[in-house]
């Protein structure tokens, strides 16, 4: 589903070297910090699908909720149109800025509220952002549904979301995010919780959104068939840390880091003639000073354990492995 897209000098969106810490404490026991994201970079440009990939507690939804600026970076840079918004804004998102940056969310039955209509979750972001007068918003409202496919939206407009399939609730979610005419669209795992039947459908639905109104969307999952059916790009988090990036389709049909490897041995629908290597499950010990997949990795040298590896240009992509030579042409072993 990938399109062509032609990266500008200025991308609309640049993420630089965002770090985010959390600190654990214990009633009776020693605080410990857990890393969520440490130097992440990454740029979206205007009809462009980027894909944040990785298992649970990668980093994928705190990267996603720095975005919207739902919680605050401990250092680093958004970058919105070449602006850095954390220095130029209050700490709570503008208006303008929630406007222009949207959220699709993992669960279609808990992210609508039942007690109201589908007019009701449509029409106030339309009113509130002022995308229409109050006498054109239902209007613009059932255009919202017919663009979505819930057709015939008059049928769709004054239902609740429990009269709704979990398919037909997502699609209103993605309605009310482009209700307010958005640059980006951070969805997050958009089809983890439907029928498989309807994946898809969701999934085609994005692509043609990216297409038509040229949408940045920023896709949050653990699935890399799904970043390669729709994205452009994909990084491969662990740990907060983004291990292997580049295009998606030449991730995910020769990975080269050992954890994206590991990623698509679950996927049996890849390539089920490759020969994936088992990962190397152990204690989830902590790497200070080595990488921070060391302990599971199937490949591990000595040095995996001494020094946490740079980013690494290999082939067309960025690679944090001692495995590979570096951009100098030296290896990191």
């Amino acid at each position: 589903m990938q399109t062509e897209n032609i990266i500008s000098s200025q991308p609309f969106l640049e993420l630089r070297e965002i770090c985010k810490a959390f600190v654990s404490r214990k009633l009776f026991g020693a605080t410990k910090t857990v890393i969520a994201a440490e130097d992440v970079s990454f740029r979206i440009d205007r009809g462009e699908a980027v894909a944040l990939v990785g298992e649970s507690g990668s980093g994928k939804s705190t990267v996603a909720r720095l975005l919207l600026r739902l919680d605050r970076p401990d250092a680093g840079k958004i970058l919105l149109d070449g602006e850095d918004v954390l220095s130029s804004e209050p700490r709570r998102a503008s208006l303008d800025y929630r406007g222009r940056v949207q959220m699709v969310f993992q669960d279609p039955f808990g992210s609508l509220n039942p007690v109201h209509s589908v007019a009701h979750h449509l029409l106030r972001p339309i009113l509130r952002h002022r995308r229409s007068n109050s006498s054109d918003a239902r209007a613009h409202a059932i255009e919202l549904l017919e663009t979505v496919g819930l057709e015939p939206a008059a049928d769709f407009i004054d239902r609740h979301p429990y009269e709704l399939s979990g398919g037909q609730r997502q699609r209103v979610a993605i309605a009310r995010a482009l209700a307010v005419e958005p640059d980006l669209l951070v969805a997050d795992e958009p089809t983890s919780m439907l029928d498989v039947s309807i994946r898809v459908d969701i999934l085609n639905l994005l692509a043609r959104l990216k297409s038509e109104r040229r949408l940045a969307i920023l896709l949050i999952t653990h699935d890399l068939a799904s970043a390669r059916y729709l994205a452009d790009r994909v990084l491969v988090l662990f740990r907060g840390r983004v291990v292997e990036s580049g295009p998606s389709e030449a991730v995910v049909r020769s990975p080269i880091h050992p954890y994206t490897r590991a990623l698509l041995s679950s996927i049996s629908s890849v390539d089920p003639g490759a020969a994936v290597p088992p990962v190397v499950r152990a204690a989830d010990v902590d790497e200070t000073n080595g990488c921070p997949f060391a302990h599971r990795c199937p490949e591990v040298l000595d040095i995996c354990h001494e020094a946490d590896p740079e980013p690494r240009a290999v082939e067309n992509r960025q690679v944090r492995c001692h495995l590979y030579a570096d951009v100098s042409g030296t290896t990191g072993v």
